[in-house]
């Protein structure tokens, strides 16, 4: 389902044209709690850089909605180049297990610090012990895909529009101040929807049926 597709489709369940500011306004808040209730491992990104010298902070990248997971690549790009994973912690934990951040060391624990210092609406890791030398970082992570309304198509579109639909006629109805059981109805039809697409993303994305086996069902 492409974003015109989307647009009409909302239009004709709901009867009724609404401005395109509106619109918009429900398919991206639509998008945004599919991607918050989900983790799905199609939409997961890698990244990789380098931390500093000296430096304990490290700034996620702009999309970033959450970790999945972050290493320290030792020797990166080399025959004996080998991960290790960073153990998640809070930053009360680091503070008080690396209470000088000027001893330096290779990084075993990170924490989400807070925002950037040059970017206060983007977010920050703490690394520690603070590192001493620039190693390469690679961090798996969550993140706000562009959304339909811009795209013009995305994998959510694509391969589970059933949710993304209903989830933007729940907003809709929302906004129109739809009568009791008209709101209970689109509710329960994206909740239905959200809970194929948690199917998905917690167990068919994240198996196969020669380790975990097929489902069974009982027979009446």
């Amino acid at each position: 389902m492409t974003y015109s597709e989307l647009v009409t489709a909302i239009q004709d369940y709901s009867e009724n044209n609404f401005p395109t500011v509106d619109m918009n306004r429900f398919i991206e808040q639509a998008e945004q709690r599919i991607y918050n209730a989900v983790q799905l491992p199609s939409l997961r990104k890698n990244s990789i850089g380098n931390c500093t010298v000296g430096n304990q902070f490290l700034s996620a990248p702009n999309d970033f909605l959450s970790v999945f997971a972050i290493w320290v690549i030792q020797n990166y790009g080399t025959s004996t180049e080998s991960y290790t994973a960073l153990l998640n912690k809070d930053v009360n934990f680091l503070r008080e297990a690396y209470p000088n951040s000027k001893v330096l060391g290779t990084p075993n624990y990170y924490a989400l610090y807070g925002s950037q210092y040059g970017v206060p609406t983007e977010l920050s890791f703490m690394l520690s012990p603070t590192p001493d030398l620039a190693y390469t970082i690679e961090l798996q992570y969550n993140y706000y895909p562009e959304s339909i309304v811009t795209a013009g198509t995305t994998w959510l579109g694509d391969n589970f529009d059933v949710a993304l639909l209903n989830m933007a006629l729940m907003e809709a109805i929302t906004y129109m101040k739809g009568e009791v059981d008209m709101v209970a109805l689109y509710k329960g039809r994206a909740d239905e929807a959200m809970g194929l697409l948690k199917q998905l993303s917690d167990a068919k994305e994240k198996g196969d049926a020669y380790r975990d086996g097929l489902p069974k069902y009982p027979v009446v």
